[in-house]
């Protein structure tokens, strides 16, 4: 896949809608590629981590090197798989995985309360004192029959977290 629109081929977008479940229309993804065009600026075909902090919306968020893990070196089919979590066609399981994996941080397929802990630190920032993210997270844990040593798989998450209504639903911006 080239470096403008005119090099995606009619095949090039269904396989990208393909891959992505059919949650984009061809012409979201037309916009997509031309977003990803703009930010894989050496036209390697694939986007970096500081090409990614180039975006000041994603460079701000406190989350931003947890994402750059998952997002370093994406082509463009991965780049579409990626952002199809925040559709709002996609499914609540959809954006639970993704959120499983920002908090998965070393990628072995279960989250630890030390894990959790990092993400909250994250996001609180000074808000919060450890001590108050330790008891909160504790009595969420304890709520959904967990324990602070427990490791959560993607399913344990889904059960604790998938009966939340996260409100990922964002534009993403294509100009």
């Amino acid at each position: 896949m080239g470096n403008t629109s005119s090099m995606l081929t009619q095949y090039d977008i269904e396989e990208v809608q393909s891959h992505c479940q059919d949650l984009f229309e061809q012409q979201e993804i037309l916009s997509l590629y031309q977003r990803f065009c703009q930010l894989d600026r050496n036209a390697k075909g694939f986007i970096s981590s500081d090409e990614f902090l180039s975006v000041p919306e994603f460079a701000m968020n406190p989350l931003s090197q947890r994402l750059l893990k998952m997002v370093d070196g994406l082509n463009f089919k991965d780049f579409v798989a990626f952002l199809s979590a925040f559709s709002a066609k996609a499914s609540l399981r959809q954006k639970v995985t993704l959120i499983f994996q920002v908090y998965d941080s070393d990628g072995n397929g279960k989250v630890s309360f030390k894990d959790i802990m990092e993400v909250l630190r994250d996001l609180s920032g000074t808000f919060m004192s450890d001590e108050q993210r330790e008891q909160v997270l504790s009595q969420v844990l304890k709520e959904a029959g967990y324990t602070n040593d427990s490791f959560l798989t993607l399913e344990d998450f889904i059960k604790v977290f998938g009966s939340c209504k996260p409100e990922m639903d964002v534009e993403i911006p294509v100009d």
